[in-house]
């Protein structure tokens, strides 16, 4: 029988992809869910490439494990990284978790507007300028190490940036 979808992925990833829920288009989807810890100025520092199943929160855990930091580290997630046990998860791992109130929970909190704004920039330069939406991965180890490449990419254009002194997301000059 074959999966709604699996044409857009190809043999070997279909096998290893899964269906998921995406909240933020109200719809299921057929494929994998790319899970980045980033910098502010952009910079990747961790991903994970998981079922879309698997928990965000659980991956974001496993991320902050293995990240490479000094000092502390604030995540700034969506609504679905609520939760006390979440919370003090990440607060062991040495990370404060900031996100937008639900509707069950007293008014008051932060701003976050700017910085969501920020992460869909981020998302949108990976999905559009890099591509990742159309990676044409044939495999799974293709497909992570075209993932890899084009997060690697966008670091190193963003390191260049900053020695050059320019704004650290001025990407126009490294695409064709």
């Amino acid at each position: 029988m074959k999966r709604a979808g699996a044409n857009s992925l190809g043999g070997a990833i279909a096998d290893a992809a899964d269906y998921g829920y995406c909240a933020s288009h109200s719809r299921y989807f057929w494929g994998f869910r790319l899970h980045t810890l980033m910098a502010p100025d952009g910079t990747p520092r961790a991903m994970a490439l998981t079922s879309p199943k698997e928990g965000e929160r659980e991956v974001c855990l496993r991320l902050l494990g293995r990240v490479n930091r000094s000092g502390p580290l604030i995540v700034l997630g969506d609504k679905g990284y609520a939760g006390a046990d979440f919370e003090a998860e990440a607060a062991a791992l040495g990370a404060t978790v900031v996100r937008p109130r639900r509707r069950d929970e007293p008014e008051g909190g932060l701003h976050l507007a700017p910085l969501r704004q920020r992460i869909e920039s981020i998302y949108w330069t990976a999905k559009d300028i890099l591509g990742l939406e159309r990676h044409g991965a044939r495999t799974l180890r293709g497909l992570r190490a075209r993932i890899a490449s084009r997060l690697l990419a966008l670091a190193a254009a963003i390191s260049l940036n900053h020695q050059l002194g320019r704004p650290s997301r001025a990407l126009v000059d490294f695409v064709a």
